[in-house]
């Protein structure tokens, strides 16, 4: 399946594909409390506008143009975030596709490097697409009002 570019009309349907994948893929990661928290089924209101103003892309079912996959370049920090999956849709290669897009874009804009976040189950995949740890840390996360155990990761391009 091709990565293409998401529309900022798209948000809610991405912001669903972010809090499914969380809650399948964290499970095992943070307290089911913390994971309903940081998984608010309303939308924030700037969530679109980071749709709108970063290169977001998806990765559409093979059925048609529904994204099942997402992720984008924080254009203000260099970094990598939201590359969330459709639990049905895991190990099909989309995530990746979505990664190399970005790195691909990083590239384009002139970036050397970019940083990211993973969550430990998460972690394995950024390896293999090749980021390094950085350090471990705990990121606070508003919406859960938690810290949040990660790994802080850097790919140079």
């Amino acid at each position: 399946m091709p990565v293409r570019l998401a529309s900022p009309d798209e948000a809610e349907k991405l912001w669903e594909i972010r809090n499914k994948a969380i809650r399948h893929g964290c499970k095992n990661t943070y307290d089911e409390q913390v994971i309903l928290a940081w998984t608010p089924d309303l939308m924030p209101p700037g969530y679109r506008t980071t749709v709108a103003s970063n290169p977001f892309f998806v990765v559409d079912s093979p059925e048609g143009k529904i994204p099942v996959a997402t992720g984008y370049l924080d254009l203000q920090n260099h970094s990598v975030e939201a590359i969330f999956t459709l639990p049905d849709f895991t190990g099909k290669g989309y995530a990746r596709r979505i990664l190399d897009a970005i790195k691909a874009e990083a590239k384009q804009r002139g970036l050397v490097a970019l940083t990211l976040s993973s969550t430990p189950n998460a972690f394995t995949f950024y390896q293999k697409n090749g980021f390094s740890l950085v350090r471990e840390s705990l990121h606070r996360s508003g919406m859960a009002k938690a810290d949040l155990r990660c790994m802080d990761m850097r790919c140079e391009l």
